[in-house]
């Protein structure tokens, strides 16, 4: 069993959990994630890696409700434990000395993006992160990007904090100051990383987005998670989930996305009647 040793609500329905996980935490790099049930009848769920601890033995991720079983794990307290926690899988982040890079994340997207930006720091990169939520009350783990950043532009949709506008814009502010931009990491909403890649295209700056589609086993073997990536195939579990995101099929991505997510409505959306009726 896998158990909780450190809970923190970071939004109205983003949930920071610290999991005891040695044997992940001793091999977990940057980029790479984990696939976790909440008890014996919950799905597989895969969450990319917020941050390890080697000497506590440990694994922080976090989860933003969207679905049933995801409702289970944000719900988790201080002393519950997962029934699984596997990992660490996929493919980890290229850190190396690129020079000047972006790291870039939407929404919960900050929290995957957060150990990359310190590696690359740590690497010897100039990191300038851009962190965007639709308000100022759904931006997460501000101080711990400022703690492995050179610089953070914060961007709201709503104008609420920081920049009003979205991450590219951002992007650009950082553009119009004459900084040449080496490499860019883009995590969050598909439509996000979608409009970052077409954003940089043209410009021919490097841009690495992390897929996280619907996975099962988590080994390539159910193929749920495939993507289209420069007119390939390719499993997000075990190829990715970083990819080129100029070569990403992102509506391919998007339309997948939502055949599963109107399923899990459903789904949920019965679970939650249930739950009415019995008074719970």
């Amino acid at each position: 069993m896998y158990k909780v040793v450190k809970r923190r609500q970071l939004a109205d329905i983003i949930t920071l959990l610290e999991v005891e996980a040695p044997e992940v935490a001793k091999k977990a790099q940057p980029g790479e994630f984990v696939i976790v049930r909440q008890n014996e009848e919950s799905e597989r769920i895969p969450l990319t890696i917020m941050d390890f601890n080697r000497d506590k033995g440990t694994i922080t991720i976090v989860i933003q409700e969207v679905g049933y079983s995801s409702n289970l794990i944000t719900r988790m307290q201080e002393g519950d434990s997962f029934v699984t926690f596997v990992g660490p899988l996929g493919q980890a982040t290229e850190i190396e000395n690129y020079g000047t890079v972006l790291c870039i994340g939407g929404g919960v997207g900050v929290a995957p993006v957060h150990p990359i930006a310190r590696g690359l720091k740590e690497a010897g990169n100039k990191v300038i992160s851009i962190l965007g939520a639709r308000t100022k009350d759904l931006l997460i783990l501000e101080d711990e990007m400022r703690a492995v950043s050179d610089e953070v532009i914060i961007t709201t949709d709503d104008g609420t904090y920081g920049m009003k506008g979205f991450v590219t814009h951002g992007i650009q502010s950082v553009l119009d100051q004459g900084i040449k931009v080496d490499a860019i990491w883009a995590i969050g909403p598909v439509v996000m990383m979608k409009s970052v890649a077409n954003f940089t295209r043209p410009l021919g700056i490097k841009t690495i987005v992390s897929m996280n589609p619907v996975m099962v086993d988590g080994t390539g073997m159910c193929g749920a998670c495939r993507l289209d990536v420069g007119g390939e195939t390719k499993f997000a579990c075990v190829d990715g989930p970083e990819f080129d995101g100029h070569k990403v099929d992102f509506d391919l991505a998007m339309k997948r996305s939502a055949f599963f997510k109107n399923e899990e409505a459903v789904a949920y959306g019965k679970v939650k009647c249930q739950c009415a009726k019995e008074g719970k």
